[in-house]
């Protein structure tokens, strides 16, 4: 099932999100939706905040990341991270035009470091206590940043900011064009 997304503005995407256990009633189903909106989106991957949920949840797939630029091997880089936790960020800082399916039309130019440790379980609830780099490090950066109610704007320098107020602003109050289902907060 198609899940809408949360558009910038939402207060649930300024949510921390919180940690579940193997109890959650239909984990599985939700994997499969968030999996399936995420596709339709044409997304690299989607936190569970982004879907109007505040638990500690998120999907990759970075197959057409991938296809698109011919990047690193990322078509195999399909992962569920339940209940993520970056213990070390690390390398030299690195921009990358980053877009977000929560706020659609905007690619801007984000710092990251090249590489991320990160502890967490998968759909199985296998632990796994990993480093990635690269795109993968910085994928799991951004999805990580919604977890903890950040989004890629909120990296942008002050200045930057106020150029794209006008932008963000309208993009909160729906004044965009998208193929996906979208949740914007009206006033």
């Amino acid at each position: 099932m198609i899940l809408p997304i949360l558009i910038y503005g939402h207060p649930v995407l300024k949510k921390v999100s919180k940690d579940i256990d193997k109890n959650y009633k239909d984990l599985d189903v939700l994997v499969a939706n968030m999996f399936e909106t995420m596709r339709k989106a044409d997304g690299v991957g989607l936190a569970a905040s982004q879907v109007g949920l505040s638990i500690r949840l998120i999907v990759i797939d970075a197959t057409p990341l991938a296809e698109d630029n011919d990047v690193e091997n990322l078509k195999e880089f399909q992962k569920v991270l339940i209940n993520a936790e970056i213990i070390e960020e690390d390398g030299g800082e690195w921009l990358y035009k980053e877009g977000c399916l929560s706020v659609p039309t905007l690619r801007e130019e984000v710092k990251r470091k090249q590489r991320v440790h990160i502890r967490y379980y998968d759909e199985k609830w296998q632990f796994h206590d990993d480093w990635f780099d690269g795109h993968k490090a910085r994928i799991i950066q951004h999805e990580y940043d919604h977890l903890e109610g950040i989004l890629f704007p909120d990296r942008f320098s002050s200045l930057k900011k106020r150029i794209l107020k006008g932008k963000l602003t309208a993009i909160s109050k729906g004044k965009f064009e998208t193929k996906y289902k979208v949740n914007i907060i009206k006033d």
